[in-house]
């Protein structure tokens, strides 16, 4: 059992601690601090040379791309309940090449180790105006710029995300949640 003394020295040494990375946090000029730990949090899904235009530049000339999407695990565990993303949500967005034979592997793809970009889909009220809903691009390691709307991020996730403005029918499992919840909204063309 823990003694006044214990108790006090642990209420002093707590506010010292940094915060969790599962938790937006920002720059002094308002920049997203880089979720170093993001790997390890909720894998939702992995797509290969998604595109939201019928361009055909991906994918051609032998070069592909694995997309792959995280979810902040305190915001996985709220969505698991309702079906919807609560405030904090960050989902991230990994882009890495995609290359061929290597190792054992003989025929197929596999992702390179070279992290090609991340991107952060982040719902904070309190920070963004309007729907509370942002992108974020991130150029190092360090914290990512707010990406002004009306880009077309923007546009494209409020016509076609199904689930608070989030591509949820990419992620099975999430779909799952969200059809058992009932918060699917019906996808537009």
């Amino acid at each position: 059992m823990l003694r006044w003394p214990a108790l006090a020295l642990l209420a002093f040494l707590l506010p010292l601690q940094p915060p969790t990375s599962d938790t937006p946090a920002y720059t002094p000029s308002g920049d997203l601090k880089f979720p170093a730990d993001y790997p390890e949090w909720v894998f939702l899904g992995t797509g290969l040379d998604m595109s939201y235009t019928s361009d055909k530049a991906v994918g051609e000339g032998g070069t592909s791309m694995f997309n792959t999407v995280y979810a902040n695990p305190s915001a996985y565990k709220s969505f698991k309940q309702t079906g919807h993303w609560p405030e904090g949500t960050m989902l991230v967005l990994e882009d890495r090449g995609a290359t061929g034979a290597s190792s054992i592997n003989k025929r197929g793809k596999t992702q390179s180790g070279e992290v090609m970009g991340v991107e952060i889909h982040l719902k904070d009220s309190a920070h963004l105006k309007g729907d509370g809903w942002g992108f974020y691009r991130f150029d190092d390691k360090v914290s990512g710029k707010l990406i002004a709307r009306p880009a077309a991020c923007y546009t494209c996730h409020e016509a076609h995300g199904v689930v608070d403005t989030t591509f949820v029918q990419f992620y099975p499992a999430a779909h799952d949640i969200a059809k058992a919840k009932n918060t699917l909204t019906p996808e537009k063309p």
